[in-house]
C-alpha cells in the first residue's frame, strides 16, 4: 500500500511554553503504509522493513492484539496465533490479555506492555500484567516479565515503556506511578506513588472536535502518568500525565533501588507545559515529537523549547505513540480512541478503515 495524502500544515502556534515558534512548510504528505477495516491499532515499530502494530481489546478492535503487516499489508498474528489466542478463562500469564504498548529495546527485542485486564478501568486479572520480550531474530517469546499484585495494583493500567541501559521505566496511567524495570533481573518496583507529577490536574481536560472527553463513567476522562521519554544520553526521564505538564528526574535516582521514596520525590522538576498529547517520540538529538490531540496535529519540541507545528489534519485524530525509524520516518497509528463506544454512551463512532500514515523528517536539524 503506498497511498498519499496531502494535509496542510497550520502555522506553528504559541503554546503554554511561552516558547517562540517557527513557521512549517504549507503543505506536507502523509504517506498510509497500512490500513485495516478490523484492527484498531495505537501502537507501531518496525524492524529490517518488518511494521508490528498492536492495540488495546477494549477499543472495540475485531483482530490480534499484536500483529505483523504482511506482504497484502494485512495484520496477520504475531508471534503467534496463541499468543493472540486469549478468552476469559485462558492462562492470563500465556496470552495477551490487552497490549497497550509495543517497544524495540536496541538489541533486537520486541518488548509488549501488557495490562492484564481486558476492561478499561478494570483491575488486572491475576498473573495478566506483564512485559513480554519477543526475539525479533526467531520471533519467539524469550521473556515473560510478571508485574505482580504489588506493582500493577487494583485499578492500575500500565501504560508504556521505554528504555534506558540497564533499565527500563514505565508509567501507570491508572493508579498513578512510574514502574522501574531492572532488565538483567526483572527486579520492578513502583516509585512516585501518587506524586503530583504523575496525577492528572482536574483543571485540564482532554478536548478533540472541541468537546472534553469523557470517561465510561460520564465523568470527565483522567489519564495519569502516560507519555514518557529518555533523554539521547539516558541522563533524564521526561514524563507526566496525559493532559500534561511534563516533569523530568535525573535516572541514577530512578536506578537507586537504595534511595528512600521521600528522598526520590524531592529530585522531581518541572521540565515542559504541553497539551494533552496522544503519543511522543524521542529523536536522537533531543527533539521530543509529539500529537497534539486538541489540534489533530503532530509538532515537534526542540531541546530549546521551540515548538513547531509539523502537520495538522482531520486524518490525525487521536494518534497515539508514534514511532521514527532507522530511515527517519515517523510512523503515526490513528485508533481514534475517543470515538470508542466506551466513550461515546456505548455507540462506537469509529470511522473505518484505521490507518497508519508515515511522514518523513529528512535529516538530523
Amino acid at each position: 500500500m503506498n497511498k498519499v495524502v496531502v494535509a496542510a500544515s497550520a502555522a506553528a502556534l504559541v503554546l503554554s511554553t511561552g516558547a517562540s515558534t517557527a513557521q512549517v512548510q504549507p503543505a506536507l504528505a502523509l504517506s498510509v503504509a497500512a490500513e485495516s477495516s478490523e484492527m484498531i491499532w495505537n501502537a507501531v515499530a518496525t524492524d529490517r522493513g518488518r511494521i508490528f502494530v498492536a492495540g488495546p481489546r477494549w477499543s472495540g478492535s475485531r483482530g490480534p492484539s499484536l500483529a505483523r503487516i504482511d506482504a497484502e499489508g494485512k495484520p496477520q498474528p504475531y508471534p503467534d496465533a496463541a499468543w493472540n489466542a486469549w478468552q476469559p478463562g485462558s492462562d492470563n500469564g500465556a496470552a495477551f490479555v490487552n497490549v497497550n504498548a509495543i517497544h524495540l529495546d536496541g538489541i533486537g527485542g520486541l518488548w509488549v506492555v501488557d495490562t492484564g485486564s481486558p476492561k478499561f478501568g478494570g483491575d488486572p486479572l491475576p498473573g495478566g500484567a506483564k512485559l513480554i520480550r519477543i526475539d525479533l531474530t526467531t520471533d519467539k517469546v524469550d521473556r515473560i516479565v510478571p508485574l505482580g499484585p504489588d506493582v500493577a495494583l487494583a485499578g492500575s493500567y500500565v501504560d508504556d515503556i521505554r528504555f534506558n541501559r540497564a533499565h527500563a521505566y514505565l508509567t501507570d496511567a491508572g493508579r498513578p506511578g512510574l514502574i522501574v524495570l531492572d532488565v538483567a533481573s526483572g527486579a520492578v518496583r513502583r516509585v512516585l506513588d501518587g506524586h503530583p507529577s504523575v496525577v492528572a490536574q482536574p483543571s485540564r481536560d482532554i478536548f478533540l472536535d472541541g468537546q472534553p472527553v469523557r470517561g465510561p463513567d460520564g465523568d470527565l476522562l483522567r489519564v495519569n502518568s502516560d507519555p514518557l521519554e529518555v533523554s539521547p544520553d539516558g541522563r533524564w526521564l521526561y514524563y507526566g500525565p496525559l493532559p500534561g505538564p511534563w516533569s523530568r528526574i535525573e535516572t541514577r535516582w530512578l536506578d537507586d533501588a537504595t534511595l528512600p521514596s521521600k528522598d526520590l520525590a524531592t529530585k522531581v522538576e518541572p521540565w515542559a507545559d504541553l497539551p494533552p498529547v496522544g503519543g511522543t517520540a524521542m529523536d536522537r538529538n533531543g527533539d521530543l515529537y509529539f500529537t497534539d490531540l486538541a489540534a489533530n496535529a503532530l509538532r515537534r519540541r526542540a531541546p530549546d523549547g521551540t515548538i513547531t507545528t509539523l502537520i495538522q489534519s482531520p486524518d490525525l485524530h487521536w494518534v497515539d505513540a508514534p514511532f521514527i525509524d532507522a530511515e527517519r520516518r515517523i510512523w503515526l497509528p490513528v485508533p481514534q480512541i475517543d470515538r470508542a463506544p466506551m466513550f461515546q454512551g456505548g455507540v462506537g463512532k469509529t470511522l473505518w478503515p484505521i490507518r497508519l500514515y508515515t511522514l518523513p523528517l529528512g535529516s538530523d536539524r
